[in-house]
Parts: structure tokens; C-alpha cells; sequence
């Protein structure tokens, strides 16, 4: 990957096409799981999103090899897909854009606050 593809993200483009061909395959249970999958983990991304693609492709992969063994996606990833997408991407205690935005309000906040009352 170079500079330019890196700074316009086609790239990424490039991954999500060949992920999307790769679902194309897939029974409808599973597609609609894909669906699924790739909401959930949207929130764990960073910036780009670049750190997503490694996690997308494996649960991809994960998808396309129970589907050639026949199994049910219910066999596979159960009723909570938003826990299955959580543990894929660092379980419980992993933080999504919403909670290190918090968190970094809170620090320039109390940084703040600080200087105003010492």
C-alpha cells in the first residue's frame, strides 16, 4: 500500500468490495448476519477503520466455513451477535468512538476545571 492509497482510503475500498463479493456467497442466514456483524463492529473502529479490516475478514472467514459445514448461524454465533462483535473486538471492555470521546471530554474538562479553581 502507498501513501496515496492510504490517504484516500482505496484501499479500503478495494477490501470492503472483495468482502462483499466473498458474502455475495453466502446462504441469506449468513448474509444477513454479515449485515449484522459489520454494524455492530462499526462502532469499535477507529478514524478509517483501518483497524476493522483484519477483525472483518476473520469473522468473514469464520461465516464462510461454517456455512460450508452446513451448520446454522444460531449454532455458530447464538442470539447476541452485539456480544459476539464485542468480544471480536476486544471483548467487554472494548471502548467504541462514543466512550474515548467521552473520556477525553471528561479529561479537558476536569483539566480545565482544575486551572479554574487553583
Amino acid at each position: 500500500m502507498n501513501l496515496w492509497e492510504k490517504m484516500t482510503g482505496s484501499d479500503l475500498t478495494r477490501e470492503c468490495k472483495a468482502f462483499e463479493v466473498r458474502a455475495q456467497v453466502l446462504p441469506a442466514e449468513y448474509r444477513a448476519a454479515w449485515e449484522e456483524i459489520k454494524g455492530h463492529l462499526f462502532p469499535y473502529g477507529d478514524f478509517s477503520g483501518r483497524n476493522l479490516m483484519p477483525i472483518l475478514d476473520s469473522a468473514l472467514g469464520l461465516l464462510e466455513e461454517t456455512a460450508a459445514d452446513g451448520r446454522s448461524i444460531h449454532e455458530v454465533l447464538g442470539d447476541d451477535i452485539g456480544g459476539f462483535c464485542a468480544a471480536l473486538a476486544g471483548g467487554d471492555g472494548a471502548q467504541s468512538h462514543r466512550d474515548r470521546w467521552r473520556e477525553q471530554l471528561n479529561r479537558n474538562v476536569a483539566r480545565k476545571l482544575g486551572r479554574l479553581g487553583g
